[in-house]
């Protein structure tokens, strides 16, 4: 999976999707360009036992890292290896969230240069990726950071690039928050059917730049002749 996402929707909409509280202190707004390190919003579990909806910084940073200096560098974790990374295992087991967004980019590579694609529910629902939370510093520098799960990618999503977020139906979410004594059960992709809703959508370059944001970034734009998504160069 690329470094980019989106996540567009208000923190009261996310909240009534999610059936959760609202912690956000009003921080969320509406990014079609997330890239490392950003503040995004993420669902996890209250000490409580209730959904509440966080802001966190995409860069997973473990407890015991001496500096924020590699957090760019952690922000997906293998779903091959997560239960036995040591930098992961311990959230996967204890401090797993949902990560909303409404689509994410990746980049195919052709003789004609890059085409980026954006990968968005058709009907326009919104995505849940699986995640796993920490909390890195103390006092005024603590800060919440996260890490997106990912898993080969199946079907017409593996013509785009090799890996993809592990993406959760809603009727995963319970069940991924939830405390489990073997929670590996849960690395299990979305079925054939549910991923079939998955648009593949040519648009334009404007999106490799972090410094670009708005709607126009998920637009539809004609696919550059010589760039199929059926049989791609990765990279």
């Amino acid at each position: 999976m690329c470094g980019r996402y989106a996540t567009t929707r208000s923190s009261g909409e996310l909240s009534a999707i999610f059936e959760s509280s609202d912690d956000t202190a009003g921080e969320v707004g509406p990014d079609f360009n997330v890239a490392p390190t950003d503040p995004v919003p993420l669902v996890r579990l209250s000490p409580e036992g209730h959904r509440a909806l966080c802001v966190g910084r995409w860069g997973f940073l473990p407890h015991w890292a001496s500096t924020a200096a590699g957090a760019a560098r952690m922000i997906n974790a293998r779903a091959e290896t997560v239960a036995t990374s040591r930098a992961y295992a311990g959230a996967f087991a204890r401090r797993r969230c949902l990560v909303p967004a409404d689509g994410w980019y990746e980049w195919v590579r052709s003789p004609e240069g890059r085409q980026a694609y954006y990968m968005t529910p058709a009907d326009g629902s919104v995505l849940a990726f699986a995640g796993i939370w920490s909390t890195w510093g103390s006092g005024d520098g603590e800060r919440l950071t996260f890490s997106v799960l990912t898993t080969a990618a199946l079907g017409e999503l593996a013509e785009v690039h090799d890996r993809m977020p592990l993406l959760l139906p809603r009727d995963r979410w319970a069940s991924w928050l939830a405390a489990a004594e073997e929670p590996t059960g849960l690395l299990v992709p979305p079925p054939p059917e549910w991923l079939a809703g998955l648009e593949i959508r040519p648009v334009g370059p404007a999106v490799g730049d972090v410094r670009n944001d708005g709607p126009q970034l998920t637009a539809r734009v004609p696919l550059a002749r010589g760039v199929d998504v059926a049989e791609p160069t990765l990279f």
